[in-house]
């Protein structure tokens, strides 16, 4: 291996116990991003700003003249502002299931949700009794439908 990818993963040994103590792994994630961010920008030579550990990120985007320019990250409105979108709207006047949810999402909303992030999303809502969750006879798969 090269010099620095041994460096790395030197380095990533040592965090490594204080990253696994998070039991999120969506949290050690973010962590282990951080830090490769400092580490970029501490080898740029550009250590003294410590901008990378704000709460919102920003990201280089290339410029055709070879320097960079920071832009921020905006992110697509997560699975339960969308599924609470739908709720408002006629979508659940008629029984989707979770795959035609997930469907639906990624057509008109341009977000690619998985099955598994909407299952939990779509039960808390059935007991607070804003969906009704059935059982289709045929697929035996449940369904979702506006009270």
């Amino acid at each position: 291996m090269s010099k620095p990818i041994e460096k790395l993963k030197k380095q990533l040994i040592e965090i490594s116990e204080v990253v696994n103590a998070f039991q999120s792994e969506a949290v050690q994630v973010k962590i282990i991003d951080k830090l490769l961010d400092a580490m970029i920008e501490f080898e740029k030579g550009d250590a003294d700003g410590y901008e990378f550990l704000s709460k919102k990120s920003t990201k280089q985007k290339p410029l055709a003249n070879g320097t960079y320019s920071a832009i921020s990250d905006r992110k697509k409105p997560g699975a339960t502002k969308i599924l609470n979108q739908l709720l408002s709207t006629d979508f659940f006047k008629s029984s989707h299931s979770i795959s035609a949810i997930a469907d639906y999402c990624k057509e008109q909303y341009n977000s690619d949700f998985k099955t598994s992030e909407l299952s939990g999303i779509l039960l808390k809502l059935a007991k607070e009794n804003k969906l009704k969750r059935q059982k289709n006879d045929e697929n035996n798969r449940f369904e979702y439908v506006g009270v």
